[in-house]
């Protein structure tokens, strides 16, 4: 990409948020008992909590050890949730009789917010982490299901058709058409996946862990620290596009002949 062409869409992301700031600042910045901070002021409160140095007190200087945390059980759930949900969505999205047999079950189980599991989660993992992987699990499955179901289903027969004619096995043909063509689904499904991993890493980690970015918003809630519930949303953020962005590039690698590039 052109320097001048990469400069333009920098300056057209960027140009929405900074304008966010502004009226963010305008709104709150000259009220003396607002509940709200301004965003200097989070920002202060987000560099100490990253660096330290500026308030010193429990907050200061954790904001890695707890990104470390909620990244761990992001990534822990969300690669369950593609280790079951892929597989099972081969199965059934190549076997009728699998699908009729599985499906209706899972569309039962579908619809319960992830909020519904989080006192059986405690009962059945206890206090800690391990709640907070299956809560991620559950809430990053679904996307990854569906989406791989839809892609192998809408495989279009003529590929496995002319693959077979070119002496592609029976044993052979999921592995090297149908998967393939499946891709562009799967990853789409991923990349929803992911993002509700970092939505529900905050209710997973109300589940009694002391470090994580959702434990520290939780604790700072009933401290009224508004600034630090803010720092942590915005790493959260953060992190969730930065995530995200690298399964982009991924997808991008891995589906190059699926470019509509001339």
């Amino acid at each position: 990409m052109r320097p001048a062409r990469f400069l333009q869409r920098l300056l057209l992301a960027l140009a929405l948020p900074a304008a966010c700031l502004v009226l963010w600042q305008v709104a709150v910045g000259g009220s003396q008992y607002s509940l709200i901070p301004p965003p200097t002021e989070v920002a202060l409160q987000w560099w100490d909590m990253v660096f330290g140095g500026v308030y010193d007190d429990a907050y200061s200087g954790t904001m890695w050890e707890h990104s470390w945390a909620s990244l761990y059980r992001v990534f822990g759930g969300f690669a369950l949730a593609v280790v079951v949900g892929v597989p099972l969505g081969m199965v059934m999205g190549r076997i009728e009789i699998a699908q009729r047999a599985i499906d209706p079950t899972l569309q039962i189980l579908r619809p319960i917010p992830v909020t519904a599991w989080l006192p059986l989660s405690l009962i059945l993992f206890g206090i800690g982490p391990r709640s907070a992987f299956f809560l991620v699990f559950l809430g990053a499955l679904w996307p990854i299901l569906l989406n791989t179901v839809f892609g192998v289903r809408n495989t279009d027969p003529r590929l496995t058709e002319a693959a077979a004619m070119l002496g592609v096995r029976k044993t052979a043909m999921f592995r090297r058409v149908v998967l393939p063509a499946a891709l562009p689904a799967i990853f789409t499904g991923l990349r929803l996946s992911l993002g509700i991993a970092w939505v529900v890493i905050v209710i997973g980690e109300m589940t009694g862990v002391r470090t994580g970015l959702g434990a520290v918003i939780m604790e700072a809630r009933q401290l009224s620290r508004t600034a630090v519930v803010l720092s942590g949303m915005i790493t959260i953020g953060a992190l969730g596009f930065l995530t995200d962005y690298g399964l982009q590039m991924i997808g991008c690698h891995l589906l190059r002949w699926n470019s509509d590039d001339d």
